[in-house]
């Protein structure tokens, strides 16, 4: 009887306490540490995990109905940075299949957050408007600070960031951006289906044209940044753009902690502890790659 209650007990813990899921990707070609078929850069899992949620990892390749069952399991969905097809690969299948999800049962009153870093907010701009209007900016390995819109202060984001936070994020050069594509206001602004549903927080410009680089969505708890907040405390390669200053680090807290508030209205759970047990990015290890790679430790999955 014992053993019962303090299993039920963890289950419990479990909807308190969030469980992230971070969608995995295909493994990049040039990647010589590869194995299995598809990635997560383990800094997205410490990020996270840093913000007082447990992650399960997702990996691509699975049926609508093992997508269906996690989706009724985990709290919220972090699509993250990479490089893959948004239409074509099986990181976009899964990624359409969970965005569908989480407007049903947002829409049902069911709360579930989901939150796009870089590419991940790339693919919330597809997903969206159904098309691709990703632009070329000349953005892949540089730190700049956010043009912060006039309705960023009052934003769900927002609002509960220290103003101090919010003057560095607006001052310094602190936000990274590794991306090539970018969303820019111009399209943005031309399409029907972008405007409805996107609330812009902040632009930023290459010299040459004005990208989004922070939204959130009107009425569904969908927030997408295009720079990286966790590489600031979790990714040391040496690189241009990387900042590692306390700003930095304060504003990857800030922005995880939100997300994991967020993923903590969410009620979801697994069956069990044991079916949790099992999902949990715990039965595997990370791989350290280096600092001269793109990330510094990635999990691996077949």
């Amino acid at each position: 009887r014992l053993l019962c209650n303090s299993r039920l007990e963890r289950s419990r813990k479990g909807v308190l306490h969030g469980l992230g899921g971070v969608l995995a990707q295909e493994n990049l070609p040039w990647d010589q540490f590869a194995r299995g078929s598809s990635y997560i850069a383990a800094s997205y899992v410490k990020y996270l995990e840093a913000a007082g949620a447990r992650v399960v990892p997702i990996r691509i390749n699975r049926t609508e109905e093992e997508y269906a069952k996690i989706f009724n399991s985990i709290n919220g969905l972090l699509l993250p940075g990479g490089d893959v097809d948004l239409q074509t690969s099986q990181f976009s299948r899964a990624a359409k299949i969970f965005y569908n999800l989480a407007l049903k049962a947002n829409d049902a009153g069911d709360y579930f957050p989901i939150w796009g870093t870089c590419q991940g907010f790339q693919q919330l701009t597809v997903l969206t408007a159904n098309k691709n209007l990703l632009t070329l900016t000349d953005t892949k390995a540089v730190a700049l600070p956010l043009t912060l819109t006039s309705v960023a202060p009052s934003s769900r984001l927002f609002r509960n960031f220290p103003k101090d936070l919010l003057r560095s994020l607006a001052n310094e050069n602190i936000t990274a951006n590794f991306h090539s594509w970018s969303l820019s206001m111009q399209n943005y602004s031309r399409n029907a289906k972008l405007r409805r549903f996107y609330k812009i927080l902040s632009t930023n410009s290459d010299g040459k044209k004005e990208f989004i680089s922070t939204m959130e969505a009107n009425h569904y708890p969908f927030y997408a940044v295009q720079w990286h907040p966790e590489k600031s405390p979790f990714e040391w390669v040496d690189k241009p753009g990387m900042v590692h200053s306390v700003s930095a680090v304060r504003a990857s807290f800030y922005t995880a902690s939100f997300f994991v508030s967020e993923a903590m209205k969410n009620h979801h759970h697994y069956p069990s502890p044991d079916e949790e047990d099992k999902a949990l990015i715990y039965n595997f290890s990370p791989v350290y790659r280096g600092f001269d790679a793109v990330f510094v430790q990635n999990y691996y999955f077949d």
